[in-house]
């Protein structure tokens, strides 16, 4: 088993305004806006079970 003191930080990044930035970066409010972001799904669209169903 790995040991979790041995484990190295994993940047998170983000495009903005065209260019990748860590989020680390961010100041407060920034990054409370970035971790309650809900993202796109195609899955869950109604469009997609229909182009499934007669496609």
């Amino acid at each position: 088993m790995a040991d979790i003191s041995a484990r190295t930080k994993c940047e998170i990044y983000t495009r903005v305004m065209g260019y990748y930035r860590p989020v680390s970066h961010f100041n407060n409010g920034k990054k409370s806006e970035f971790y309650t972001r809900a993202y796109f799904s195609e899955q869950a669209l109604e469009n997609s079970r229909f182009i499934e169903q007669f496609s």
